[in-house]
């Protein structure tokens, strides 16, 4: 203090014997200071937050982050306040953990290998439509095969010849076959009335119990893929990653459906 009274040439305090009082220059100056010193406050605050938090890179195929991950998250921040998280999903069909996420959810037809990978749940699709052409598919049978509109994700263009195998049709002879890129688009278009399609029946629950979508058959049809939860083996133990991985777990292996439940006992 006495310092700063000798750079700043007045008194700044009153010594007293117990105490120390603020002088008319000492007020004036803290009054010009004040707003400095409540910012630089700020600026230590936040920087020390930024140093406590962790940040957690993720990959997720987009309609399985938009339809079951992201709507799940707050309950993910309740648990974890401190960590943030970074979602990447320009890769509609992931299959290899990148070098660029700490967690990856990958679909793929074999256990990836190098990582620490858990099973999640094996893709089922199923076939649906919108819920006000549900009836008339029904009454139509095996003749809305050849009378409706199937729709299909472009990357299984034959996913409706193997599911007619499966149910014991012949191969379907559409009035239109629809393949579009994205699996949110295949839903939309059904969702619209555009036609029946294909999706992916866990990815898919909350379409179904808001009525938008409906089940036309209680068949699915099994693919050779399956959701799997990756991280290398050098990151598994750290604890934003260990933190992502057990309430993934949690989320996905416990509370979708009966199907996921059974795919992760």
């Amino acid at each position: 203090m006495k310092e700063l009274e000798q750079v700043m040439g007045v008194r700044l305090f009153e010594r007293k014997t117990r105490a120390l009082a603020l002088t008319t220059a000492g007020h004036t100056l803290l009054d010009e200071i004040a707003p400095l010193l409540d910012r630089m406050d700020r600026t230590l605050a936040q920087f020390s937050r930024r140093n406590r938090r962790r940040n957690v890179r993720l990959l997720l195929p987009p309609f399985f982050a938009s339809e079951l991950f992201v709507p799940r998250l707050e309950s993910f921040f309740a648990l974890h306040p401190g960590i943030d998280i970074q979602i990447d999903t320009i890769d509609p069909w992931p299959s290899d953990h990148p070098l660029s996420a700490d967690v990856s959810i990958v679909l793929t037809n074999a256990e990836p290998q190098g990582v620490k990978a858990v099973h999640l749940f094996p893709l089922k699709l199923a076939a649906v439509c919108a819920r006000e052409f549900a009836a008339a598919v029904s009454r139509l049978g095996r003749e809305a095969f050849r009378e409706t509109a199937l729709i299909v994700q472009k990357a299984r263009p034959f996913a409706w010849t193997h599911w007619a195998n499966e149910i014991g049709l012949d191969t379907p002879e559409p009035r239109n076959i629809i393949e579009l890129d994205t699996m949110f688009s295949v839903v939309r278009a059904a969702e619209r009335g555009v036609g029946i399609a294909l999706v992916p029946e866990i990815l898919c629950e909350a379409w179904f119990r808001s009525g938008a979508l409906v089940r036309l058959f209680s068949l699915q049809l099994d693919t050779d893929n399956s959701y799997y939860l990756v991280s290398r083996l050098q990151d598994a133990h750290k604890p934003e990653v260990t933190a992502i991985t057990d309430w993934t777990l949690d989320q996905f292996c416990g509370h979708t459906t009966v199907v996921a439940q059974k795919a992760c006992a």
